[in-house]
């Protein structure tokens, strides 16, 4: 009986090691490009509405405000080269709009 005992212990041991490495690298992946520009300390980032609103500032000069609303998500980058570009998705209809 000890012997089924601590294998069980030993199987359930790796099985949560096994599963705690892999749900730690997933999130290191599956981060966005919005969430590593916030962690990025150069970048200036203001968060308004309860995180609806987001203004990201780099130092090279660009500007990207996203905002959600009702299921509406609109993104809109402006370059330090004067470049812009709106992305607008509507209850799954993505609209995009590229100025030069």
């Amino acid at each position: 009986m000890k012997i089924i005992t601590k294998n069980i212990a030993l199987v359930l041991l790796l099985s949560l090691a096994l599963v705690s490495c892999r749900d730690e690298q997933d999130t290191e992946e599956e981060k966005s490009e919005v969430e590593r520009m916030m962690e990025d300390p150069n970048n200036k980032v203001e968060v308004k509405d309860g995180g609806d609103k987001i203004k990201i500032e780099t130092p090279e000069g660009d500007e990207i405000k996203i905002k959600k609303d009702d299921g509406e998500y609109k993104k809109k980058v402006d370059r330090a080269d004067g470049s812009e570009t709106k992305i607008k998705v509507d209850d799954g209809e993505v609209k995009v709009k590229t100025d030069n």
